[in-house]
């Protein structure tokens, strides 16, 4: 099974990995704010998340890793 991460501390919340993802299971975690400030990506179901990389590609910060 894959397994999306995001690094909360390199993620800047800019929404880039949410559109790219096709399973449409990222999103922003608005109850969380990390240390700079910023509502940090997070997969809302990992039993769905096909490893297709899609959101780490889109990445501009390399926050995500995806474990297939």
């Amino acid at each position: 099974m894959a397994k999306m991460i995001v690094d909360d501390q390199f993620c800047k919340g800019c929404g880039l990995c949410v559109e790219a993802c096709p399973q449409h299971i990222v999103e922003l975690d608005q109850d969380t704010i990390t240390e700079k400030g910023y509502h940090p990506a997070h997969c809302i179901d990992q039993s769905k998340c096909t490893g297709c990389i899609s959101c780490a590609t889109m990445c501009p910060d390399v926050a995500i890793t995806v474990w297939r």
